[in-house]
């Protein structure tokens, strides 16, 4: 466990619905730097709509999240009770980044292009500042002769590939994956893992909603077990896959292992 390093993130009390469908209750989760956690459970568990209200796609209902030990919002029964600054607010968003299942390159623009857009728009870089890092980033996700190379040319796991290195382009503190290869063929999914488990070693801190069981137990310092919208169980790899407690925990570890 990594709990003396600093927290980058909290949630305290998060809940979400969509009308009287409650998605989410009560998520409390602390992620420390360095910390790579993977979340798992079945289908409609509330994994990516998490998720996603980390990142502001979705709203929540009531809660509250902290970045950096700040607090970032909190909102009870639909209402916004406090939120942070505009400008912190997108200072903090920014520390955040997200890669989705599909990948979302812009078609029209090559490999580097899309790698260089969000650091040149929306952090004001020039061409020249962000280019030897974007380049830098495709080496290091194994693509660096992808360049000039248009994302219909390439395949679902170099797609994926640089839609993480295009994340990693804005330096994000904390990097969110949302089941990242259940889009791609099997055979493809293991150049993904590769770049995260190499992520990880770098010590980039990482919460990752994932079926991939061996991935979570190689690389997780922390795997949360969620259903029905809460956290059932929250432990190491170790005791999650050989000791888990809770009963729909085993249930589901029988089912897909």
């Amino acid at each position: 466990m990594t709990n003396n390093k600093t927290e980058i993130l909290r949630t305290e009390h998060v809940s979400k619905s969509f009308g009287s469908l409650e998605v989410l209750k009560d998520i409390n989760l602390t992620v420390h730097q360095g910390e790579v956690i993977v979340i798992i459970g079945t289908s409609g568990a509330g994994k990516s709509t998490f998720l996603r209200s980390l990142n502001q796609l979705e709203q929540i209902s009531s809660g509250k999240i902290f970045i950096n030990d700040e607090l970032f919002l909190h909102r009870e029964n639909n209402h916004t009770i406090e939120k942070i600054d505009p400008i912190k607010h997108k200072q903090l968003m920014l520390e955040m980044g997200m890669v989705f299942q599909r990948f979302n390159l812009f078609p029209h623009k090559t490999v580097l292009d899309n790698i260089m857009l969000a650091p040149m728009t929306v952090k004001k870089m020039k061409r020249e500042e962000i280019e030897p890092l974007a380049r830098k980033l495709l080496a290091q996700v194994g693509l660096a002769e992808k360049a000039d190379e248009y994302p219909n040319r390439l395949s679902g796991g170099q797609q994926q590939r640089v839609a993480i290195a295009r994340a990693l382009a804005m330096q994000p503190k904390i990097m969110l994956f949302d089941e990242p290869t259940s889009a791609l063929d099997p055979e493809l999914v293991g150049e993904v893992l590769d770049v995260m488990k190499q992520l990880a070693k770098e010590g980039m801190t990482m919460l990752v909603v994932s079926h991939e069981m061996g991935f979570a137990r190689e690389v997780a310092d922390r795997v949360v077990f969620m259903c029905d919208g809460v956290i059932a169980e929250d432990d190491t790899p170790d005791n999650i896959f050989t000791n888990p407690h809770h009963p729909r925990l085993k249930q589901f570890l029988q089912s897909i292992l």
